[in-house]
């Protein structure tokens, strides 16, 4: 078999499976390097953090008393902050292991076994880019930090089937996916205004219902049997204040104290929301989900009170499948090349704080956190301004709001 090959797409070489298998296999191998060094050490503070290997997966462990076999929601006060699914994960996977480096190997294990599978299903998404997965050095460097990746891979296949008509199968793998991690739950409102504007109210209802009945079927054996358990991560989510990676903290660690941070932080989504709304409607062609989740998402996380360090491993496919050529890749790196610098500079300031001799300061995460929002917001504008101008060659400028060729009013 070739490892490259002229396909589907003309001139352009297309990562052939043993490139791409190859290429999956050695990121989880590096990643999985990069957090065995805490194991010699057993996740012990501050080292876990100056070797940037911290992971979730052993410290909660011990911490929500899955070492016990303790049902994840079982506890009012102590249940895991994670939706239903994500839950089932840590408490099944914890029921084979006796240790905490056996449990965050096993769950590693897992996590790189999906990850190869969203290697392939971004490769069948975007032939032409299927090699950018595996060697996207944030996405190595954060492939273990959490679990997440059990819910992005039920995104993705929930926006592969969604661009091939297959809603079915679409509403079936996001009800999963939102029942796994919240922030798909985002996703509706570009898939709502694409049925919208195709005139399938009918499905678009139907796909709807089917995304509820499938969280209701999910969720409600938990919520009815441990009430507070299971909503102890909605709860933890409203009450939060400015977080780590959160443009609220950063200003906050630059002497900007803000009062009422829910209200801003909400206030900023629904700007954020009514601007991605406008931009919509100015598009003369209806996009396709994989062309658009990037720019949701993102939008979503930087108005968040938190942009956890893991969150590159939701944006990093989002952002392969939305590119269309390869003048975007250099905005790509350089959107990465801000997730490595940001992934150094979380780890380095907890240092500092929690006892390391040497660390990052207040002031220089504040500013790195900036940095790493900028990239991200950046490589929206260069997707969103393709997405506009392809159904507008004749615009010289990229302008959602005001066109300045036409005459007011």
């Amino acid at each position: 078999m070739a490892i490259f090959s002229k396909a589907a797409f003309g001139s352009k070489a297309i990562p052939g499976f043993k490139a791409v298998f190859a290429l999956a296999v050695l990121a989880s191998l590096l990643s999985f390097a990069k957090f065995s060094h805490c194991e010699s050490t057993a996740w012990a503070t501050p080292d876990q953090y100056i070797h940037a290997c911290y992971s979730d997966l052993p410290t909660l462990y011990g911490a929500r008393a899955l070492d016990k076999n303790q049902w994840p929601y079982s506890s009012e006060t102590n249940a895991v902050e994670y939706p239903a699914l994500t839950g089932i994960v840590m408490f099944v996977t914890a029921a084979f292991v006796n240790s905490p480096i056996a449990y965050f190997n096993l769950n590693a294990i897992l996590l790189a076994s999906i990850f190869i599978g969203l290697v392939f299903l971004v490769r069948k998404m975007k032939p032409e880019f299927g090699y950018l997965l595996p060697v996207a050095p944030a996405m190595i460097a954060s492939l273990f930090i959490n679990w997440d990746l059990w819910a992005i891979f039920t995104m993705m296949l929930a926006i592969y089937w969604f661009d091939r008509k297959s809603y079915t199968y679409s509403a079936l793998a996001m009800g999963i996916s939102i029942s796994t991690k919240f922030l798909p739950i985002f996703l509706l409102f570009p898939i709502a205004f694409i049925l919208w504007r195709q005139n399938r109210i009918k499905v678009l209802f139907k796909y709807l219902a089917s995304v509820i009945a499938i969280w209701l079927a999910i969720n409600l054996p938990i919520a009815i049997t441990t009430p507070t358990g299971w909503w102890r991560f909605y709860k933890l989510n409203m009450e939060r204040g400015a977080d780590w990676g959160s443009i609220w903290l950063a200003l906050s660690q630059l002497g900007l104290s803000l009062k009422n941070l829910n209200y801003l932080a909400l206030l900023l989504l629904l700007v954020g929301i009514t601007a991605i709304t406008i931009f919509f409607f100015e598009l003369t062609s209806t996009p396709t989900l994989a062309s658009i989740s990037f720019i949701v998402l993102a939008t979503v996380m930087v108005a968040s009170k938190v942009y956890s360090p893991q969150y590159v491993l939701w944006l990093t496919p989002l952002a392969i499948i939305a590119l269309a050529g390869t003048k975007e890749l250099p905005v790509f790196w350089l959107w990465q090349a801000g997730e490595v610098i940001y992934h150094v500079a979380i780890w380095q300031h907890i240092a500092s704080v929690t006892g390391a001799h040497f660390g990052l300061a207040a002031g220089g995460y504040a500013a790195l956190t900036i940095l790493r929002i900028a990239t991200t917001v950046y490589l929206m504008w260069a997707l969103a301004r393709r997405l506009f101008q392809a159904g507008n060659p004749q615009a010289a400028r990229f302008d959602l709001l005001f066109q300045a060729s036409k005459a007011y009013p």
